[in-house]
């Protein structure tokens, strides 16, 4: 390879780039093949929804705000179909909206301005949670009726499948091999999201609304995800 030559991403994930500003798309698709991605892009709601589902992508770099409709629509039609991982970017970087876009099943939210390297480096977090090697030192991890393949990376809970997101997965996995520890906000951030990531709470705590509504009888009564007050959350188990 030339000393000058782009560096490559040895995933060569396929990625859909959806923006409706030109000069963004260019800049985006320019960066991102140069990093060794196969980029597609769309322009409005529309046709992001159509290159979806023909293309079937890795991963989701998606502008909020389209011609005819919103990102949060996006969101939920890919959410109705996969867990492929899905970058927010944004001009709005109001709180609401980063919750609104994690709580509908984003994994991420950048707000514009952004630097490409972020955007890289984020990438490379969401990817991993597709592409993460287990272990092979356990095969399953269980507390009462609720059960991780591990070597699968599926879950199910009394017999029936849990449909979980990647990261959801992720974070999911690192409670059950922590059960019964304390752990605070910033070590699961950094366990699941990356070390860059420890003051981004709204996303943990979006994370664990989402596990409690899919894993517990009671959401607002949790028997396993508890929370630890002013302190972090701490996966209740007898069994582990």
């Amino acid at each position: 390879m030339a000393a000058n030559a782009p560096r490559a991403e040895a995933t060569g994930a396929r990625l859909l780039v959806v923006d409706d500003e030109p000069a963004m798309v260019r800049t985006l698709r320019t960066n991102l093949r140069g990093h060794g991605f196969q980029v597609e892009t769309a322009e409005t709601a529309t046709d992001a929804k159509a290159s979806y589902d023909r293309r079937q992508p890795d991963l989701v770099v998606l502008d909020i705000n389209l011609p005819d409709g919103d990102g949060f629509e996006i969101v939920r039609h890919i959410r109705e179909r996969s867990g492929t991982p899905i970058i927010v970017l944004s001009a709005r970087g109001g709180e609401h909206d980063k919750v609104n876009a994690l709580d509908l099943g984003a994994d991420d939210y950048m707000t514009k301005p952004f630097g490409i390297d972020e955007l890289l480096a984020r990438i490379r977090v969401a990817l991993r949670h597709i592409a993460r090697p287990t272990t092979g030192t356990e095969r399953r991890i269980r507390s009462g009726d609720l059960v991780v393949d591990v070597e699968r990376r599926e879950v199910s809970l009394a017999g029936r499948p849990v449909h979980l997101t990647p990261t959801e997965y992720d974070l999911l996995k690192v409670f059950l091999t922590n059960a019964n520890k304390v752990l605070t906000d910033r070590m699961l951030l950094q366990q699941v999201w990356g070390p860059d990531y420890g003051d981004e709470s709204h996303y943990l705590h979006v994370y664990v609304a989402r596990l409690r509504r899919k894993i517990e009888d009671d959401p607002q009564e949790p028997k396993f995800l508890t929370t630890e007050p002013g302190v972090g959350y701490r996966f209740r188990s007898e069994e582990l």
